[in-house]
């Protein structure tokens, strides 16, 4: 056989698992005793057009997999392909590359760079299970593949809502704008669809005074809310009236997306002095973050009154490159990680709200060193506090084991909320899942071998994360 076109051998039922045998006979009986149950997705970025209509489809396999995926696009581009190889818009309308085949047959001939990583693990578990592909993918085979997945993509079958009842999703949380109207989530409802597809209220946009756009943002804001928002009173009154809707169309949670965890209590003439600088276009950095520190306390103030779990999720430096953003806009894999404090940054929220016992917030990071130096300590402490799984950069074989090696001796894991696939990327939403669950699995196997927990707590411990954290965590 060729080079490049080798058979794809049947994937390791073990794979992941630790190679000592007696943990990788417990791992693999813990992960079956689990992995059939279904998928509850309380976080990710899977856009609900996919299910707004019965007939729509995911297009093409570079609509599928390449294009929605910015971890694909970002290891391609950081070894010299250009943006406009792979088909991503330019922001100035200048044309890119429209033939799906080249841009496939050129992530095809680089699937390599994806060998060890978390990408490369979903991608293979996508094309095996998914698609039927038994062959690895390279420029050799390309084609063929291609072929194959574009066929499929083609039957009623491997619609989108097809395949949300396939992976046995029994909820997928969405992140939408407070300025959203929300149509597609109204079109699911109407359509009887039984699949259970809900919002989630992200603020960001109308709470980050600098937002580009941010005046616009507030003018649709009052807009949907039935009011001229021109003062912080107002605005707050808006906030309020949007989250209310939300929670109509059956939103669980908040999603806060500041670059740090700041938070700061401001008094209302404060407040209403930062807002009317930005509704003037003249507010400054320390005003614009400021603002937000303080919103992050009146959202947490919210929370309390209407029960939607608070998520944050900071410590990204987004945007990183400015000639991406500047030609193709954000979410291309330019976002970087950023050394976080979360101690005295949480301190004002936490001391005002974090006993409350109606109150659940779910904290992010993208530092890991923060995991055992601060947050696990905090989430051990406080009533409210649970640790969200790791995230992004980190959702991997050995970010997941590392987050339960620094967090569960101090926090248990009983002060985390379990999975969340974090994803644009819909059809990697099962091997995403299937990959933490293994991962869980091991470590829990790891702690029976050593004598720390028996084997009856442990099948304890792996449903829990598995399931009952997360729909605990997030009231589904």
């Amino acid at each position: 056989m060729a080079a490049g076109t080798s058979e794809l051998k049947r994937l390791d039922r073990d794979r992941y698992f630790d190679p000592d045998p007696k943990q990788r006979g417990i791992a693999r009986g813990l992960y079956e005793s689990v992995a059939s149950l279904p998928l509850i997705c309380p976080h990710g970025h899977v856009d609900p057009k996919l299910f707004a209509d019965e007939q729509a489809s995911f297009g093409t396999p570079v609509d599928l997999l390449i294009l929605p995926d910015h971890y694909v696009v970002r290891m391609l581009y950081s070894q010299g392909m250009p943006m406009e190889s792979l088909g991503v818009p330019r922001s100035d309308g200048k044309p890119v590359e429209r033939d799906h085949r080249r841009i496939w047959q050129i992530f095809a001939e680089n699937f390599y760079l994806f060998r060890g990583t978390p990408s490369g693990v979903w991608l293979t578990e996508e094309l095996h299970f998914l698609f039927g592909v038994k062959e690895k993918l390279s420029g050799a085979s390309a084609r063929k593949i291609y072929d194959q997945i574009e066929t499929r993509l083609g039957k009623p079958s491997f619609r989108p809502r097809a395949l949300f009842e396939r992976f046995n999703i029994e909820v997928l949380c969405t992140t939408d704008a407070a300025t959203d109207p929300l149509r597609s989530h109204q079109a699911i409802r109407k359509s009887g669809w039984k699949g259970r597809v809900i919002p989630t209220f992200r603020p960001d946009g109308v709470i980050n005074l600098l937002t580009p756009g941010w005046s616009g943002n507030i003018q649709k804001l009052g807009a949907l809310s039935g009011m001229t928002v021109d003062s912080y009173p107002k605005f707050i009154a808006a906030l309020e009236n949007r989250r209310t809707f939300f929670k109509e169309m059956g939103a669980k949670a908040t999603d806060h997306s500041a670059l740090t965890p700041r938070t700061e209590e401001l008094s209302s003439g404060e407040a209403q002095a930062l807002f009317e600088r930005g509704l003037k276009g003249r507010a400054s950095q320390e005003d614009a973050d400021r603002f937000t520190a303080h919103m992050l306390m009146e959202c947490a103030r919210m929370s309390i009154e209407d029960g939607l779990v608070m998520q944050i999720h900071p410590g990204s430096l987004r945007n990183h490159n400015p000639k991406v953003f500047d030609l193709f806009g954000p979410d291309r894999g330019c976002d970087i990680p950023m050394q976080t404090e979360y101690t005295r940054n949480l301190k004002p929220l936490l001391n005002k709200y974090g006993n409350h016992p109606d109150f659940t917030f779910i904290v992010f990071t993208l530092d890991e060193t923060a995991y055992g130096r601060e947050l696990a300590p905090l989430a051990g402490h406080y009533p409210a506090l649970r640790l969200g799984p790791p995230w992004w950069f980190f959702d991997s074989i050995n970010g997941m084991t590392r987050f339960r090696m620094e967090t569960a001796e101090t926090a248990g894991i009983y002060n985390t909320v379990g999975f969340n696939d974090d994803t644009r990327a819909f059809p990697s939403i099962a091997a995403r899942h299937d990959l933490f669950r293994r991962v869980d699995a091991n470590w829990i196997a790891g702690l029976v071998v050593r004598g720390i927990v028996d084997l009856e707590d442990a099948r304890e411990m792996i449903l829990d994360t598995a399931y009952r954290l997360p729909k605990k965590a997030y009231r589904l």
